[in-house]
């Protein structure tokens, strides 16, 4: 991916955190960024105001089947005949280490809507606007990898990331002719909400390195399951 200010980006779940980091990351190399929030007059406003013009921002419940609509036609006015080089979808909850045993159903369903079933939603909403040779890739994590969950805990997040995992593998069957360069992106372990104060990377070291993947992997076939160094994780 050139970093020419005609290229563009998409970026759903951009309130804090990785999506945050990513999308004023994009815009720091010259991409044009549309990013989304849920909530008006949080941090990712201040980073648009900053960025003078490169980071815009859209509102959206990625969950709200309406929304996701509205913005789609809010998108494709704005896109007017350009297309979109890339659209990421970051967006991830996480409720607690509870054996699944204990989990209650609507946390279970909680889960699973906004971690698997979401981000595939917005991907068939939305892919039409990406150009031929874009790349469409969603945030995963080492924790959906099935070969590697050797330790316990978090099972309800973990699988709830192996769920994104295999829905965006028969994405890719289903798709497999758009030209698109699918990835799914594994950040490491972050000091975020979700990734707690001990983890032992923050979203500024590693989502520039996420970038360099995107950007190194850009009209590449098919699709891969990558860490920030853009080696391979294993299903």
């Amino acid at each position: 991916m050139s970093t020419t200010p005609n290229h563009q980006a998409l970026v759903v779940g951009a309130s804090r955190g990785l999506g945050l980091v990513l999308a004023d990351e994009l815009a720091r190399r010259g991409w044009h960024v549309i990013a989304t929030t849920r909530r008006n007059g949080d941090e990712l406003q201040a980073h648009a105001e900053a960025r003078k013009g490169l980071l815009e921002v859209e509102s959206l419940e990625m969950t709200s089947s309406g929304q996701l609509a509205a913005l789609r036609e809010r998108l494709e006015l704005r896109l007017e005949d350009s297309r979109l080089d890339l659209l990421f979808v970051n967006a991830a909850i996480d409720r607690g280490d509870l054996p699944i045993g204990e989990v209650p159903t609507e946390m279970f369903t909680e889960v699973m809507v906004t971690n698997a079933l979401s981000p595939l939603r917005v991907l068939e909403a939305l892919r039409g606007l990406v150009a031929p040779g874009g790349t469409v890739a969603v945030m995963s994590s080492e924790q959906g990898s099935i070969s590697r969950n050797t330790e316990d805990g978090y099972e309800l997040y973990k699988a709830s990331k192996a769920a994104l995992n295999q829905l965006m593998r028969s994405y890719t069957t289903r798709h497999a002719d758009d030209g698109h360069t699918k990835l799914l992106i594994d950040p490491g372990h972050n000091r975020t909400q979700l990734g707690g104060p001990d983890a032992p990377l923050s979203p500024k070291e590693s989502i520039p390195a996420v970038v360099d993947v995107l950007e190194a992997q850009a009209g590449a076939p098919g699709l891969q399951f990558l860490d920030l160094h853009g080696e391979t994780v294993p299903w």
